[in-house]
């Protein structure tokens, strides 16, 4: 593991579709999309929220984060994404250009803007080799109902909220 890595994590919104590149020849399936984040504050002289610059980058997933990531995430999603940065330079009719890269090593839906529900996956391979060795395997329970739970949480009332009300809310974030 190399000491001199540019690890960051990144808050933004899912720009792209989500697409796959399963594995041919012997290379590892990945899936790639694009990310926007821009940055946000309060200008207290203006009493007024102001947006930055939005950069965009490209992440990168693989194995089974990406087979996860290709059931989990879509265009429009809020997100956070944790890996390492890198560029990438490739030739286009205008002349060259770079894409700044996260090879994520962690991504997950930003709660701040929904709710999500997690839902382990298993690998063939983890749970053979389990067995093999006499080891309980893990129990696929992606198929079972999920039981109540008695302690969650559950909406007051239903609330109708108007268009400009989002832009609101999502704007004031």
């Amino acid at each position: 593991m190399s000491t001199h890595t540019l690890d960051l994590t990144l808050v933004g919104w899912i720009g792209s579709e989500v697409r796959n590149y399963p594995s041919t020849d012997g290379s590892t399936e990945f899936t790639s999309f694009r990310m926007a984040s821009t940055r946000r504050w309060f200008d207290r002289r203006e009493n007024v929220w102001k947006d930055g610059r939005t950069e965009w980058f490209t992440v990168k997933l693989w194995r089974q984060a990406a087979q996860n990531a290709g059931h989990s995430l879509r265009k429009g999603d809020p997100v956070v994404v944790h890996g390492r940065l890198s560029t990438e330079e490739w030739a286009a009719p205008e002349g060259p250009r770079t894409t700044l890269v996260i090879e994520a090593s962690a991504v997950g839906h930003d709660l701040t803007f929904g709710t999500t529900h997690f839902r382990r996956t298993l690998s063939p391979a983890a749970a053979e080799q389990g067995a093999a060795e006499g080891a309980e395997a893990p129990a696929d329970v992606s198929g079972l109902d999920e039981l109540a739970d008695e302690d969650a949480l559950v909406p007051a009332e239903d609330v109708a909220v108007e268009p400009e009300e989002v832009r609101t809310l999502v704007g004031a974030r």
